[in-house]
């Protein structure tokens, strides 16, 4: 079995369940935060969005520096509305899964380096990026939504089992 046959099953698990939670998002709370600190409900349903669309940069270049010394730093995408996210989200989870299932085991073991302001914050072959800096980064992003829905009262699907919604 191939890096990529092992990856897709868990990425097209994660990635249904993720689109789940996105929907619910209501559009009139888009602007609302749990804390003053935190996201808002859209500025974290975007960021979850634009995560899949990660791969790319992560499966074709050796790095990325969110905030380069030399350039422009990462845009940060805006919340417009669920049907955009959605739209957002599918195109990035289609163009991930393509790249995923194409890579060699050795492109997966080429190392790749995420830079903030030039400063290394890791490096590790792909394989590992692809896991931690898109899969476990969305999930995580979903822990995060799932919170920010519950305190908005929209019912919660399943994730990995029942919700108090689902019983």
């Amino acid at each position: 079995m191939s890096i990529a046959e092992a990856i897709l099953a868990e990425f097209d698990h994660e990635t249904a369940t993720t689109r789940v939670l996105l929907e619910r998002v209501p559009e009139h709370k888009a602007g609302w935060k749990p804390h003053e600190k935190s996201m808002s409900l859209g500025e974290l349903a975007i960021h979850i969005a634009t995560i899949a669309q990660w791969a790319q940069v992560a499966l074709t270049k050796p790095e990325f520096d969110s905030n380069p010394l030399d350039d422009t730093p990462y845009p940060r995408p805006s919340f417009e509305s669920v049907a955009q996210t959605l739209k957002t989200y599918d195109e990035g989870v289609a163009a991930a899964r393509g790249m995923l299932a194409a890579a060699s085991d050795g492109e997966f073991m080429v190392p790749w380096t995420l830079k903030n302001g030039g400063q290394t914050m890791f490096s590790m072959p792909r394989a590992g990026v692809f896991r931690c800096f898109i899969l476990n980064h969305t999930v995580h992003h979903r822990g995060q939504l799932s919170v920010y829905l519950r305190m908005c009262d929209v019912a919660l699907p399943g994730i990995y089992g029942p919700t108090a919604d689902t019983e």
